[in-house]
């Protein structure tokens, strides 16, 4: 009787799931998640994630007992671990996902000695977490892309497999190996108050919902604030509860310009993904420095802590900081305002806002997140690195009617129409609870201007 352990780690799913197919080729499967105590050590696990995970892993466990399995959960050194479960149950292989950054190089290289120190052998699947492979396609010239729409170019010809059926039955060793009780997010604290539930049940119905009523119109509305026409699986991608595979052939499917567009955006993810696969100190360090000398100090902190609590002056910045807080996620749109803000208005280190994120966001991820912030501080791959995104104007442009304003900073719920963008003006009127909210902590000339000498654009 041969057995084979599958190493879930952010793939908690069972559709379209490679290593989980490839390990039931044996006799017997042990589906395996080990909660690695360096993730947790490194500050990775904030509590919105945690709690998600912890959706998601009972979910997975779910989907396993439906078809006559279960999963196993560990907790410590992650390849220890894997090691005890491989010897507990006589397996010769361990299947898993392969992974882009610096850590999950150092864990497969780790792994890989010793399960071969044992005698074992480990696969490592490509096209688990991205559509395309990080390695897949590269110009003449280097071993990756640096600009999206090249890669986009090279990223569109490569045939993606089909996506795969789950397994109908999971057949795990009798008697097997001990597991941990499955964690719950009750046990967590300090969650958003508004955070959206995990698991691959989850995703789905949110993937269906979307591509029924969604994806159509989401060329022309994913950068609609008050709209909130995204369609929200980021996190589900993040965790691996959705495939992206699948998504890019649904979305094809799909068709039109929305589905075109989508497909697009999962792209942009892999892009980052081949980027950091080749650069993984980017995860910290400027991709294309600029030799900036960040603010710091007490007038700096203290302009920090106004944009963590959404009390900048600016109504979308500090409306998309509060849907952060509220909801461990933020519109793509709002991203971006938040971090031109922070980097390029208040001049601070894009790594001060990467790790607020982090601490928030359930979809945190190390390639997207470092990624787009170095992209708009200027210092990743951006090809315009000192633009600079105005506040009011783009508020103006993406929340029109003000309705996303009113929804997150209820001091101005009292403005009617743009004018909510430039509340500063309306001082003195009868205005009720403007008192509350805060005049701009800086004027945007005055940091344009700072911004461009900084950067030696006079």
């Amino acid at each position: 009787m041969n057995v084979s352990v599958v190493l879930f780690t952010a793939d908690l799913r069972v559709h379209d799931h490679p290593p989980l197919l490839a390990a039931h080729e044996a006799d017997e499967v042990v589906p395996l998640f080990v909660r690695d105590r360096a993730v947790a050590d490194c500050g990775f696990a904030a509590p919105n994630r945690l709690a998600f995970l912890a959706d998601s892993l009972r979910d997975l466990d779910n989907a396993l007992r439906e078809r006559g399995g279960r999963l196993i959960v560990r907790s410590g050194d992650i390849v220890d671990e894997v090691c005890k479960v491989v010897a507990e149950t006589d397996a010769g292989e361990v299947h898993m996902a392969g992974d882009v950054s610096a850590y999950a190089h150092l864990r497969e290289r780790r792994l890989r000695r010793a399960l071969e120190s044992q005698g074992r052998r480990l696969h490592v699947h490509d096209t688990v977490t991205t559509a395309v492979a990080p390695g897949e396609v590269t110009p003449a010239s280097s071993d990756h892309f640096a600009v999206f729409t090249p890669y986009f170019r090279q990223w569109s010809k490569v045939h993606q497999r089909d996506p795969l059926a789950a397994p109908r039955t999971v057949r795990v060793p009798d008697g097997g190996t001990g597991s941990e009780t499955l964690p719950s997010r009750s046990g967590v604290p300090g969650l958003s108050e508004g955070l959206a539930a995990g698991g691959e049940a989850e995703g789905r119905k949110r993937l269906t919902a979307w591509l029924r009523g969604g994806i159509g119109t989401y060329e022309d509305r994913h950068d609609d604030l008050a709209g909130d026409a995204t369609s929200r699986l980021s996190s589900h991608l993040h965790f691996g509860t959705l495939s992206p595979v699948e998504l890019v052939h649904r979305a094809r499917r799909a068709g039109g310009p929305g589905g075109e567009a989508f497909v697009r955006q999962i792209a942009w993810r892999d892009f980052h993904r081949q980027v950091l696969a080749a650069r993984p100190g980017a995860a910290s360090s400027d991709y294309r420095t600029k030799h900036d000398r960040w603010r710091s100090g007490r007038e700096a902190r203290e302009d920090v802590e106004a944009w963590q609590e959404g009390r900048t002056g600016y109504p979308v910045v500090d409306a998309a900081m509060r849907q952060l807080r509220y909801e461990g996620w933020m519109h793509n749109r709002g991203r971006l305002l938040t971090a031109s803000f922070l980097t390029k208005t208040l001049y601070v280190d894009w790594r001060v806002g990467a790790r607020h994120f982090l601490d928030l966001l359930v979809d945190g991820d190390i390639a997207n997140n470092q990624m787009n912030w170095q992209w708009m501080a200027g210092t990743g791959t951006d090809s315009r690195p000192n633009r600079v995104l105005n506040p009011v104007t783009q508020g103006r442009r993406y929340d029109p009617d003000g309705a996303y304003v009113r929804r997150w900073v209820p001091e101005l719920a009292g403005i009617d129409g743009p004018a909510v963008h430039e509340p500063w003006k309306q001082r003195g009127l009868d205005r009720a609870g403007l008192d509350d909210y805060p005049d701009p902590i800086v004027e945007l000339s005055e940091g344009l201007t700072r911004f461009r000498q900084a950067r030696g654009r006079d």
